[in-house]
């Protein structure tokens, strides 16, 4: 018998001083079973470095044709399209064809590191592809913030991104591998 996923609540509030950002965003988010609390983590975070007005969480894992978060115009074209994990070179080749802007959020350490080697080269020809690493011990960090219904505070200042949910706080330094031109 198949699991089914597991639903969080979770008030984003996002300060991002970079953009000039501002907003709580209330999202109902459903964890595949398969990912885990960190990915989910990730992925609040990624919604909160790119955040907008109309930026939505898709069906990510389950659906093999789309972002984990996309943000579509009005006219239906997709604006940007972010992508968690460590994708094959096919896969960001397809994202860039079909999105404005692709941006990928690697993590896993040394693995993400391999992987970045192996693909680097071979997409560094898209212009409208950005790629932004965090780090092993960071991304293992925000696993301690996940709660089913949870109030996060997102600050962003200097590419710097401080996470609290209650008393607990993380620090990210995501680390851009490659630049959208």
């Amino acid at each position: 018998m198949a699991q089914n996923a597991t639903i969080y609540k979770i008030e984003l509030s996002v300060a991002d001083m970079d953009r000039h950002y501002y907003e709580t965003h209330k999202l109902t988010v459903a964890k595949h079973p398969s990912e885990t609390e960190e990915r989910l983590m990730l992925r609040l975070v990624a919604f909160a470095l790119n955040a907008h007005e109309h930026l939505e969480m898709t069906k990510g894992l389950s659906t093999d044709d789309e972002p984990d978060i996309w943000q579509k115009s009005l006219s239906g074209d997709i604006d940007l399209w972010v992508a968690l994990g460590l994708p094959s070179e096919k896969v960001i080749r397809k994202s860039c064809s079909k999105a404005a802007k692709v941006v990928v959020y690697a993590y896993g350490g040394r693995v993400a590191q391999a992987w970045w080697d192996k693909v680097g080269t071979g997409t560094a020809r898209f212009n409208n592809l950005e790629v932004i690493a965090i780090s092993e011990t960071e991304a293992a960090a925000l696993t301690q913030l996940a709660r089913r219904a949870m109030k996060l505070q997102v600050n962003i200042k200097d590419g710097d991104v401080m996470i609290s949910v209650d008393e607990t706080v993380v620090y990210l330094t995501p680390e851009p591998w490659k630049g959208a031109a």
